[in-house]
């Protein structure tokens, strides 16, 4: 089993375009990275010609205004997502494209394949920032990625529109300037099961003090209220402490953004200190299960399939990603937050998987067409239909075959009373710190101050 981190954002006013669901996320955002990869999933052949392993037609496309020619190297992380949307979209792109000489670089291992091509200046030259191995800002600050901030200011998709103004999530900037592009969205929160709590009674929960009261009768019923994935502590951080701290400082996600700059004073907020003490209450209360430590994000997915647990702190892939072991009735209830007060607004910690061209490209002409090509609305809908997750490509689900999950996730999306937190890249370091002291923290082995002191040594480090 192959994890990979992810973190990051959407700020907006349409979120999906039409899908069931599933997915990894990625080590970009400050809902923390990587999403580990399905269990279950077939690893796709490396350095594989497009026309194979490809089931369905390519759809009819329009010609390229330029011809393109030589080899055109894709690589791209197999995990929770699947690989059906890209050898759709790559097919489409050779149809489109019948001189140029397409090279699939994939698998839930080619990050770390490929790492070799990246250090030694011969990468591929385009590629798909998600999964283990692969960190957005990291291959900034090692001058890996083109400059891209000129080129999206006018980039238009191949069905004329600027790319700039139909991306949900708008690209991170490092000191100003683009270097990848969101492709996929994702909200971190809270699942339980609809169809357990009717048949308990159970009230769904809207905020820290119901979340708290419904637990207390779950844990009273036998159940466990809350299992989390030790083993990644990310997924606890994603969808509750960094929303509880966004809602203890006045629902402002400016402390994320200064945590990310490394700035020892938003570490020692009283907003810190505020959100950690509400997993304090929810350790001290017993309602988080002991399997959690230590425990990988498919063993505690399974506990929550089984009614073993009645919530999980999980991504929007989770249905996909365990679409193979959902028992039969299962109905998924989800939430961006629970750790705000009564009345406060709901907190969505979002995240993004990024595209990019490699700086050492040596078909950048191509990669710049594919850009174009896979940000037209007609892929967006490939994606959501064949990844199941949300494209990141401004549009409307309320009509669409997508679960009512989904469609729940793109009401407090796109609502007014939810804040949305925008990509955040954490320093790798101080993120890892960060994992380690929650973890710490649910078992008791350190307070919230102490959780303080841990990372703000590893933030200082960091800094120097």
């Amino acid at each position: 089993m192959i994890f990979k981190r992810k973190m990051a954002a959407l700020g907006i006013a349409a979120l999906l375009v039409v899908l069931p669901l599933a997915g990894c996320g990625s080590s970009n955002g400050n809902a923390t990275g990587n999403k580990p990869a399905a269990a279950n999933e077939t690893p796709a052949n490396t350095s594989t010609n497009t026309d194979a392993g490809t089931t369905a037609e390519p759809d009819p496309a329009p010609a390229a205004e330029t011809k393109l020619t030589g080899d055109f190297e894709i690589q791209y992380f197999v995990g929770g997502y699947g690989d059906k949307w890209w050898k759709k979209v790559i097919a489409d792109f050779q149809a489109a494209n019948p001189d140029l000489n397409i090279k699939e670089q994939a698998g839930p291992k080619i990050n770390d394949q490929n790492k070799p091509r990246w250090i030694g200046g011969n990468p591929p030259d385009f590629v798909y920032i998600d999964g283990p191995g692969l960190n957005d800002r990291q291959m900034v600050e090692d001058g890996q990625l083109e400059d891209l901030t000129e080129w999206i200011k006018d980039a238009k998709n191949i069905d004329g529109e600027l790319i700039s103004d139909i991306l949900a999530q708008p690209p991170q900037l490092y000191d100003g300037k683009v270097y990848n592009i969101p492709l996929v969205l994702n909200s971190w929160g809270v699942f339980w099961d609809k169809a357990l709590f009717t048949e308990k009674g159970w009230a769904e929960p809207t905020d820290f003090d119901s979340f708290l009261a419904v637990s207390d009768q779950i844990k009273a019923a036998g159940v466990t209220p809350f299992i989390h994935t030790g083993k990644y502590p990310y997924y606890i951080n994603g969808a509750i402490l960094y929303p509880a701290i966004v809602s203890a400082n006045n629902n402002d996600y400016k402390i994320l953004q200064d945590m990310a700059a490394n700035k020892v004073e938003a570490f020692q907020s009283p907003a810190v200190l505020t959100a950690l003490n509400k997993i304090v209450q929810l350790r001290d209360k017993g309602f988080i299960d002991k399997a959690s430590i230590q425990i990988n994000h498919t063993d505690s997915q399974m506990l929550f399939l089984q009614h073993k647990d009645a919530f999980i702190p999980n991504g929007l892939w989770l249905p996909n990603e365990m679409a193979k072991d959902i028992p039969g009735g299962f109905s998924f209830g989800f939430i961006p937050s629970v750790t705000q007060d009564k009345g406060g607004k709901v907190v969505a910690n979002t995240s993004t998987s990024t595209v990019a061209i490699a700086k050492n490209a040596k078909n950048k002409e191509a990669a710049k067409a594919f850009l174009q090509f896979v940000f037209s609305k007609a892929q967006a809908s490939q994606w959501a239909e064949l990844s199941g997750a949300p494209s990141n490509i401004k549009g409307d689900i309320s009509s669409s075959n997508a679960p009512s999950f989904v469609k729940d996730a793109a009401k407090y999306l796109t609502s007014p009373d939810t804040i949305v937190i925008p990509t955040i890249t954490f320093n790798a370091d101080v993120d890892k710190a960060m994992q380690d002291a929650t973890d710490a923290l649910t078992i008791s082995t350190i307070t919230p101050e102490e959780w303080v002191t841990r990372v703000t040594d590893a933030v200082k480090k960091a800094a120097k």
